[in-house]
């Protein structure tokens, strides 16, 4: 190990900063949210970093370095871009037995700066020991998205309840497993999605029951329209740590393959006036499961809350008093229509887009056809492939003009994607004897036209799969 990683308390610490441009400006925004005091020197300073040290007990020396600038400094930057003045500041820092920072120069300093993730008081320091800073840079990145900025509550709520679970609990080991528990458990989701009073409540809870919680927790997530890609971080992290998955037949395989490999997985997915579980029971499951103390996924294809009956499900669980999160996915109509190169709405085509289902709870499609007869405005028919020529001759008999261009989506954002596209006159007979494998989408509007110009999204050849 080329060197030692350490934390240092800079609050109300002298830090000396040679240098006044950009580089100074990144390294004092960095001290200052350390706690530090800031004594900077340069010949040239920018008027920004001027602003940021205008206050407090900082100083501005405008001038070039001199060697009697260290006095009274714990910690020094030398950040010029002139290498022989940092060359001297180094010497002369070393020579006090001072720890100094050369930028771009770690060969001459003795002290590096590491890439840094903050969700304080949780920090994370990476560093390439000066070899290779980008790549520390791009690592820091990778961390910034695995880790949620939520982590700094938990880390905060921890300590708040410290002295009580020593308290508590006489021994390490004990110590040690009822932290995992709530770090790994309903806690701490609760407190990573900003219910910090909720989170409270159940930490005392959980360590007046000597860590035991009755009550599980219900994650209901929007699995997008299929390219595993398009998942949120957050929807990632709970599918990687829900006891059990119900899942619906529009989640794609790649997403559902993100899961816990030892969730117990439960299909309770949803054909046109087929369903495997039927809604109230599965309102039901999910009450029993989390009553039982499990972490339960429901993953949805798309958007929980556009066309998936979420929130159905979650009036069941505030019925019940069990606790919830919601994480939105992109739902179908964004996604397919992107991956189509179809823009729902475009300033020379459409001011406005309207999601429709494709059928009401009674099997029927007896929509309020009027209101969508207007051609300036978007129509995404959601499950309507079963009605795709009642629902075209309908907008045609309310007044939408039959050469309206229209495109069917199958199995949008997916390696099996496929598009039709053809005119409300037109689109029925185009799919007929077509093999068309659901889950589908119909796009009604004048962007159908740009679809020709704007398709991006050229997936590999293989069967479509139902």
């Amino acid at each position: 190990m080329d060197y030692l990683p350490l934390f240092l308390d800079l609050k109300q610490k002298h830090v000396l900063v040679i240098g006044g441009h950009d580089v100074a400006l990144r390294k004092v925004r960095l001290l200052l949210s350390a706690g530090a005091t800031i004594r900077l020197v340069a010949l040239d300073i920018l008027p920004e970093l001027r602003a940021l040290l205008s206050g407090g007990s900082h100083q501005v020396i405008c001038r070039a370095y001199q060697a009697d600038d260290l006095d009274g400094v714990q910690l020094v930057i030398a950040a010029t871009e002139n290498m022989t003045v940092n060359q001297a500041v180094a010497q002369d820092a070393q020579a006090r037995h001072l720890f100094v920072n050369v930028v771009d120069g770690p060969d001459l300093g003795n002290a590096i700066m590491p890439a840094i993730v903050d969700r304080s008081p949780i920090v994370v320091a990476l560093s390439s020991g000066g070899k290779a800073p980008v790549l520390a840079r791009m690592l820091r990145a990778r961390l910034e998205s695995l880790i949620p900025a939520g982590y700094g509550r938990l880390a905060a709520l921890a300590g708040r309840f410290r002295d009580q679970v020593k308290l508590k609990f006489s021994t390490l080991n004990e110590r040690r497993y009822f932290w995992e528990r709530m770090f790994e458990g309903a806690v701490a989701e609760q407190a990573l999605a900003g219910q910090l009073e909720r989170a409270e409540e159940m930490m005392a809870e959980a360590l007046e029951q000597q860590g035991q919680i009755t009550t599980g927790e219900v994650y209901l997530v929007g699995g997008g329209p299929g390219d595993p890609d398009l998942l949120t971080f957050k929807a990632l992290r709970l599918m990687q740590q829900a006891d059990v998955v119900l899942y619906d037949r529009l989640v794609s395989k790649e997403v559902l393959n993100l899961c816990r490999r030892d969730a117990d997985m439960i299909y309770v997915g949803k054909r046109r006036d087929q369903h495997a579980v039927p809604q109230g029971n599965i309102n039901q499951l999910l009450i029993d499961l989390a009553k039982g103390g499990r972490r339960v996924l429901r993953l949805k294809g798309g958007d929980p809350f556009i066309f998936g009956r979420g929130g159905e499900e979650i009036e069941s669980l505030a019925e019940e008093g069990i606790p919830f999160q919601v994480v939105p996915g992109i739902t179908a109509a964004s996604g397919c229509a992107s991956y189509a190169g179809i823009p729902l709405t475009h300033r020379d085509h459409a001011q406005s887009v309207r999601f429709v289902t494709g059928h009401l709870k009674d099997g029927s499609i007896d929509l309020h056809w009027q209101d969508m007869a207007t051609p300036d405005q978007t129509l995404v028919f959601y499950m309507g492939l079963m009605g795709l020529r009642e629902i075209c001759r309908q907008l045609v008999a309310h007044g939408r003009d039959p050469q309206t261009p229209v495109a069917l989506v199958q199995q949008g954002t997916t390696s099996r994607q496929k598009v039709w596209t053809g005119t409300l006159n037109t689109i029925a007979d185009i799919i007929e004897g077509e093999e068309v494998a659901p889950p589908t989408l119909i796009i009604v509007g004048s962007v159908v036209s740009l679809h020709q110009t704007l398709n991006w999204f050229h997936p590999q050849k293989e069967p479509a799969v139902a």
